[in-house]
């Protein structure tokens, strides 16, 4: 009687259990969380309609060789693990998968190393972007990515979404300034790769294969990366246009006439506006498009002057430079908040980031104008618009259905007008869950038989973060 009244253990409480209990024969106890009101936290990133599952544990490891412990334990029961930063990304990269291990990076923490001689900084992967470009810049140097999120984001997660930034036009993207990497790959086993001297071509280049692979291939712990001679303050020009083209056209002006800005931002007429609305930054909503021009050379008002005179001959109804740093400043914390303030038009968003080629830029903004309008929403653009990079953002009702069905097909239809304009589905954000059927659109069957066969090269039980690019 008493036997009949108890329930046999299930199946995958025991697995988790032993799980969990394999883990703590190494691990700390506060680096394994269980709790599944506090792993639920760890469940996802900030992108909209990407699911995500349950973990049966989160694991913050401090060390190397925890990180190694965590990846035998999983390849010896089977256990499938996601490889988390702070989770500021936008593809669902990050999301978790019923019954994963979530390996979160935040806790190893170190700058390992700054050398002004080399140029080099060696750093762990839960390094925060900021707080990595202010301990370099006390040796006069820089460390140049800096996408949005740069006061949260971890150099990790950046390698693993190769990340961009307000800075590429001139400076370029996270894969430039990684020199070599120390992963562990799914097996536990510690691969070293790449260099620390300014040149080298032994071997494949396995260091940008490992940048942008969202955490498919190895888990990075720890990062050599490039760094640059810390430029002078840069200066900002705000520049107004009647239209969305005419600004497309300044900067085809600009960079044809062989300017190098710092930045060559776009904001819309809504994005604009939400900024406003957000922040009261007294931005002219009378635009229809604001570009912002920066330049960190030794003569900014000079540079700033000579594209100020590309701008109105593009049509610039005004142009308006800034006198200081501070203006500047400003400038650039308008651009900044882009993202913040179009979220609040609605509350949810769904934000793209659709790259085509610099001369084409004019034709996506008006296309992404037109899808607005057939699906009767509202979406607001800004760009690093010298990259042609744009950031459309679907801003709609969760919990109205058929506005979060419009929003998901105006989506679509703006991903596949990037894809005809010659450009590609993301620029910096990553594939994750949220592009994966449009991954395998832009790179043929071939390719993705071919990346697919580098996965299994890797990750032959198909453990880490499986359901993610492809």
């Amino acid at each position: 009687m008493i036997m009949s009244r108890i329930e046999a253990p299930r199946d995958e409480d025991s697995a988790a259990g032993t799980l969990v209990g394999r883990l703590l024969g190494v691990l700390p106890p506060d680096s394994v969380l269980t709790d599944p009101d506090v792993t639920a936290s760890y469940a996802h990133d900030m992108a909209s309609f990407c699911p995500a599952g349950t973990p049966a544990a989160v694991v913050l490891p401090r060390t190397v060789e925890e990180v190694q412990h965590v990846l035998r334990t999983a390849t010896d029961l089977r256990v499938p693990v996601v490889p988390q930063g702070a989770r500021t990304g936008l593809s669902g990269a990050a999301n978790a998968t019923d019954g994963c291990v979530v390996l979160s990076l935040t806790r190893m923490d170190r700058i390992l190393e700054i050398d002004p001689v080399d140029r080099i900084a060696v750093v762990e992967p839960g390094v925060v972007n900021a707080v990595l470009s202010r301990a370099v810049e006390e040796h006069g140097l820089s460390y140049p990515p800096d996408p949005s999120s740069w006061e949260t984001c971890t150099i990790g997660g950046n390698i693993g979404t190769a990340s961009g930034g307000l800075c590429c036009v001139k400076y370029g993207v996270t894969a430039e300034y990684v020199l070599g990497l120390d992963v562990v790959l799914a097996d536990g086993r510690l691969m070293t790769t790449g260099r620390r001297t300014a040149k080298g071509v032994a071997g494949y280049d396995l260091t940008r294969l490992f940048v942008g692979s969202e955490g498919s291939l190895g888990v990075v712990v720890r990062a050599v990366l490039a760094l640059r001679p810390k430029p002078p303050a840069q200066l900002v020009l705000a520049a107004e246009f009647a239209s969305a083209a005419d600004a497309c056209d300044a900067v085809c002006r600009v960079m044809e006439e062989g300017h190098v800005p710092s930045l060559l931002e776009l904001m819309d007429r809504t994005t604009v506006k939400a900024v406003n609305d957000l922040a009261r930054m007294g931005l002219p909503e009378t635009t229809e498009a604001l570009l912002l021009a920066a330049f960190d050379t030794a003569d900014p008002a000079a540079d700033l002057a000579a594209v100020g005179a590309l701008c109105e001959a593009a049509g610039a109804t005004q142009v308006v430079p800034a006198e200081d740093a501070a203006e500047s400043h400003l400038l650039l914390q308008a651009r900044r908040l882009s993202l913040t303030a179009l979220e609040a038009v609605k509350g949810t968003t769904m934000i793209d980031d659709v790259c085509v080629p610099r001369s084409r830029l004019g034709e996506m903004l008006e296309g992404i104008e037109r899808i607005a309008g057939k699906y009767r929403l509202t979406i607001g653009v800004c760009a690093h618009a010298g990259d042609g990079n744009t950031h459309p953002t679907v801003c709609f009702d969760a919990q109205d259905p058929d506005e979060s069905r419009r929003a998901r097909e105006s989506f679509d239809e703006i991903m596949a007008l990037g894809l005809e304009l010659g450009g590609t589905i993301t620029g910096e954000h990553g594939v994750g869950v949220l592009k994966k059927e449009w991954l395998a659109r832009e790179i043929g069957p071939v390719g993705l038989e071919m990346q697919r066969a580098v996965k299994k090269t890797f990750d032959p039980l198909g453990i880490l973060n499986p359901g993610k690019v492809f």
